[in-house]
């Protein structure tokens, strides 16, 4: 039987409710990391932004399978040396990290380097969820939540550059393309904002 991708997407969201994970906390993450680019970026579009990600099947998948074997792990019922090592998230074991990387590829390489520094710097309810004095297992949900929000990132630095350029193309000949040499001067010192509009423009 087909399982609907309504059905999929609602399951999505209740697992990361059940774990403890809001799509507030995943948006806040988001607002930290774009706002030093974008200082008029509001709440809201972060919270768009992380859904529109959750709505990609890839993503849903991989956040499925990595709760499930989180759950799994918590609750002792997978066979050993896996239990453990999932148990311990030991620090050898990176099929978490290849699971979180493998979905955010479709967002391109500023995804992937700001999945890198939140695998690292753990921010927000991620740091939560690396925490084991909790008691629960977090293996896998703690690199899908980064990969959920480096995702949104991404996609908002790009969505941003598109609109950038769509008020300079708006604007009156001669206008515009003075804004433009400014903003690519400026892109020197923004490598977040030049590197968005270079992978729009490929």
């Amino acid at each position: 039987m087909r399982v609907h991708s309504r059905e999929v997407e609602k399951t999505v969201y209740r697992k990361l409710a059940e774990r403890g994970v809001e799509l507030e906390d995943i948006a806040d993450i988001v607002l930290e990391m774009q706002l030093p680019y974008h200082p008029h970026l509001e709440f809201d579009t972060c919270m768009e932004s992380v859904k529109a990600v959750l709505s990609k099947r890839e993503l849903q998948h991989a956040i499925l399978v990595g709760i499930e074997l989180d759950v799994l792990a918590e609750q002792n019922a997978l066979s050993e040396p896996l239990l453990s090592i999932l148990r311990e998230d030991e620090g050898l074991f990176g099929c978490d990290e290849t699971l979180a990387i493998g979905s955010v590829y479709g967002y391109g390489s500023i995804a992937l380097t700001t999945f890198g520094f939140l695998d690292k710097q753990k921010i927000g309810i991620i740091r939560k969820l690396d925490n084991k004095s909790y008691g629960k297992v977090n293996t896998f949900l703690d690199d899908l939540v980064a990969a959920i929000a480096s995702s949104a990132s991404s996609r908002i630095a790009h969505k941003q550059r598109d609109l950038e350029e769509k008020l300079l193309d708006a604007r009156p000949d001669g206008e515009g393309q003075t804004a433009v040499q400014e903003e690519d001067k400026a892109g020197e010192f923004d490598p977040l904002l030049r590197e968005a509009g270079e992978n729009a423009a490929s």
